[in-house]
């Protein structure tokens, strides 16, 4: 087991204060004596825990957090990443690493929308550029990162969830991470291991701080709705016009749409239903919204008697639910294989498959809640 690390530091920083006539005015209007140099002095003492992942530096600004953190860890304070103006943003993570292992270091810090993997850094939104900067700061210094301004620009919502979706990849990677912000609103979902208040003096160890619940609300929408999120599915945009919508709201903002459609039986088969899209907004991954809107609708359609399926190709689907005790694997992943003909369906089809994904299917077998599926008209 690792031992705890005592950091200690006495750190001084002094600027020259020119003597002009408006500082010689400034003095004599609040009764400042003369200054040559202006300064500050921080004792620093943190007996970091062992075995730590993530650490918090938090307080107003001007309190020398970037000071105390560029000086207790040099060389590890993240920069600001080159990137490409015409490339994609996978073509700039270090060139030692698979495209497997970019993807799944994307999905990790909740940027799971391969349609977004192809555009260069310049055009995506403020929190896809966050997240993917935090994956590339993940690659590039594997050991130990530290971030200043951390979510400074980002919306304060999309803030908690990326702290959340990072905290969580660095602890599944065993890397180390220090996140410096003035920012306390982003802390209980970081669960760090350890938060110092430099403007305090003030050193806490020990995941003290828990994550707090998402509330989400759960609306039936009509299925012009899908415009908000067509653009980030992952293989689609299209939508069957049978589909029957949901949409996950946090805070009367939608974040995440569920469409199902009905698989008629033939024969002896009972038919069923089917999971037909579930898209999460980039904004908000990382912290199970969209695993948590597809399972509450599929408990829905549990309640009417038939079973429910759902074949997918995303990656962070696929290893949650073969987790899950809410689901069974009743095809292991597989590569597709395009259909074969000429016929025009064919054509269409293989437009929707992943011949070079790999693809399962799942049965959700948890538990029905038929009074919320009457009240939604299901049943």
């Amino acid at each position: 087991m690792s031992q705890p690390d005592l950091l200690r530091a006495t750190i001084r920083r002094e600027v020259a204060v020119a003597r002009t006539p408006r500082v010689l005015q400034l003095e004599g209007l609040f009764d400042l004596p003369p200054t040559q140099r202006a300064g500050q002095t921080w004792e620093v003492e943190l007996p970091l825990p062992a075995g730590w992942h993530v650490g918090l530096i938090v307080g107003p600004s001007g309190c020398g957090k970037s000071t105390i953190a560029r000086e207790l860890w040099p060389g590890h304070l993240a920069r600001e990443w080159p990137w490409s103006a015409d490339r994609s943003v996978v073509d700039d993570f270090p060139a030692d690493l698979g495209i497997k292992d970019i993807t799944a270091l994307l999905c990790s810090v909740g940027f799971s929308s391969p349609p977004s993997w192809l555009k260069p850094f310049g055009v995506l939104s403020n929190g896809e550029q966050f997240r993917v900067t935090m994956a590339r700061t993940l690659a590039e210094q594997p050991e130990l990162a530290v971030v200043d301004e951390f979510t400074s620009v980002v919306d304060r919502d999309v803030a908690k969830v990326a702290a959340a979706a990072v905290a969580k990849a660095v602890r599944r990677r065993g890397q180390q991470f220090v996140a410096v912000t003035c920012h306390y609103d982003v802390a209980e979902w970081l669960e760090p291991d350890w938060v110092y208040q430099p403007h305090a003096g003030e050193f806490v160890a020990g995941r003290l701080l828990r994550r707090p619940t998402v509330g989400l609300e759960v609306c039936r929408v009509c299925p012009e709705a899908w415009g908000l999120f067509q653009a980030h599915h992952y293989l689609d945009t299209r939508l069957s016009r049978s589909a029957q919508c949901f949409a996950a709201f946090w805070g009367g903002r939608p974040v995440a749409f569920t469409g199902v459609v009905h698989m008629p039986g033939k024969g002896r088969s009972r038919g069923g239903w089917r999971e037909h899209r579930t898209v999460c907004l980039p904004d908000f991954q990382g912290v199970g919204i969209g695993n948590a809107l597809s399972e509450y609708v599929a408990s829905l359609y549990a309640a009417k008697g038939k079973p429910y399926y759902s074949v997918t190709s995303n990656p962070g689907m696929i290893w949650h639910r073969a987790r899950s005790p809410l689901w069974f694997m009743h095809r292991k992943p597989q590569r597709t294989s395009p259909h074969k003909g000429r016929h025009p369906n064919f054509r269409k089809l293989n437009k929707t498959i992943a011949a070079a994904r790999l693809v399962a299917g799942f049965r959700y077998v948890g538990p029905a809640r038929p009074e919320d599926a009457r009240a939604f008209g299901l049943i």
